[in-house]
């Protein structure tokens, strides 16, 4: 399994979530509601980090 790094900021009633592969050095992110857990927020940002390195050929 690949390492991920999870960056939350939160402000106010909302969340950043960055999720970064270091391998890649590819980074995403997102909002959400800062009132969802944090396993739900980082499993968004994970789904995310996913389909970006597909689709850009860094993850088969």
């Amino acid at each position: 399994m690949r390492e991920i790094l999870f960056e939350l900021y939160y402000d106010g009633p909302y969340v950043r979530v960055s999720a970064i592969d270091p391998d890649t050095n590819t980074e995403v992110s997102l909002v959400g509601d800062a009132r969802l857990t944090e396993a739900s927020l980082k499993a968004a940002a994970k789904r995310k980090l996913e389909y970006v390195m597909r689709r850009d050929g860094k993850l088969r």
